[in-house]
């Protein structure tokens, strides 16, 4: 005889989702997408960032799909607001607008991901996946002119961020400015004759130490501390 117990604890946890989008129509699209999906549920919808914020205090989803541009508190607001809750769910912003500046301000207001809207249903379902791993993702035509055009063009880094780096060791330094640099964890470990997990285990001493919540952030850090520049 089967042990229902057993049963219950073998089934694939579904991942809750609140969508947060002032068009009703792009509400009803992601939440068929989302609902699609066994290991995905849409817990609830928001309109807008003050509804947004409410909503999760109620339903508290674990992943929300956050939109930019809304009437009254919009997605950058709101999105700062729920990252700086340490409990608070991971955010992927999903916006119409294709433009640098607002991936950019995502990131920084501590968004996990970015993603356009018109992207297929089967990139947003990955990119929705990985987010709730831990992994932070940048749609791959915003990748590049990303860095181009707002980290390799961040003005002179400020004192307290430069201050920021002494607390690296000479190697949590050299990890850092790899990972600025593109490389993955494989590729650094082979660069400096170490193990992967030795990597690992310096870029989390790296993000502890700083303060950061994720390898982009790193990235953005670097550049912006001066520990990067432009045409290194």
């Amino acid at each position: 005889m089967t042990d229902p117990s057993s049963t219950e604890a073998r089934t694939p946890s579904v991942s809750r989702v609140l969508i947060c989008d002032d068009q009703e129509l792009i509400r009803m699209g992601l939440r068929m997408v989302i609902d699609s999906q066994p290991d995905l549920s849409v817990v609830g919808e928001a309109a807008d960032g003050d509804a947004a914020i409410t909503a999760v205090a109620a339903l508290d989803p674990d992943l929300v799909l956050m939109d930019i541009r809304m009437p009254g508190l919009d997605g950058l607001a709101a999105t700062e607001h729920l990252c700086a809750r340490p409990d608070g769910p991971r955010i992927l912003v999903v916006t119409t607008f294709d433009l640098d500046e607002y991936a950019y301000a995502a990131l920084r207001a501590g968004a996990n991901g970015f993603l356009v809207k018109d992207a297929p249903a089967e990139e947003i379902l990955v990119t929705v996946r990985a987010v709730l791993r831990g992994e932070v993702m940048v749609a791959p035509s915003l990748t590049r002119r990303l860095v181009e055009r707002f980290v390799l063009q961040a003005p002179e880094s400020a004192p307290a961020q430069r201050g920021r780096l002494a607390a690296l060791t000479d190697r949590e330094r050299e990890v850092l400015a790899l990972v600025a640099h593109g490389l993955a964890n494989g590729e650094i470990a082979d660069r400096l004759f170490v193990g992967e997990t030795t990597v690992k285990t310096h870029l989390g001493r790296v993000l502890t130490k700083l303060g950061l919540r994720d390898r982009i952030h790193a990235v953005i850090f670097a550049y912006e501390s001066g520990l990067i520049r432009a045409g290194d």
